[in-house]
């Protein structure tokens, strides 16, 4: 027989440019650098060429850099018998922790004005999730973790 699953949630930060979208960044970047690089030498100015170069390395590194952590992704799965976060970087690394549900408890902290931290606990171990969420985000995501964990809970012992 299948457990349920009571929440099995996939965060993943967001991203507002597509890798077409950096393309074309990127092309107006060096169309852009080019025509500036040909009134410099129209000018008899060529020491500023390297320059421009660097600005266009600096842009695709940057862009690169976005992409890159666009595939970090954390998975938060409930069942009734454990709470797992499987976390993956933009490497592929996988980092997991799991905790019984009997005992994992969420906690929000709101150390500044627009700050906020949802945490899952047990004993002395803690674990920060939703890191890629805004802060409202964050709280309606502590509040569905509490239901689902409540749930699975409730499924448990009755």
């Amino acid at each position: 027989m299948a457990m349920p699953i009571y929440m099995d949630a996939l965060i993943q930060p967001n991203r507002s440019l597509s890798d077409r979208g950096m393309k074309v960044v990127l092309g107006v970047v060096i169309a852009f650098n080019l025509v500036i690089a040909v009134f410099l030498l129209v000018l008899g100015a060529p020491p500023v060429l390297p320059f421009l170069g660097l600005d266009v390395l600096a842009v695709w590194l940057a862009l690169r850099a976005s992409a890159r952590a666009a595939r970090r992704a954390e998975r938060v799965h409930v069942t009734a018998e454990a709470v797992t976060v499987s976390r993956e970087d933009e490497r592929g690394a996988r980092t997991i922790w799991t905790s019984p549900t009997a005992f994992t408890r969420v906690d929000v902290e709101q150390p500044g004005e627009h700050e906020t931290r949802v945490r899952l606990m047990i004993h002395r171990r803690r674990l920060t999730v939703g890191r890629a969420l805004s802060p409202d985000e964050r709280m309606k995501f502590a509040d569905a973790l509490r239901d689902a964990i409540r749930a699975a809970r409730n499924e448990r012992w009755s």
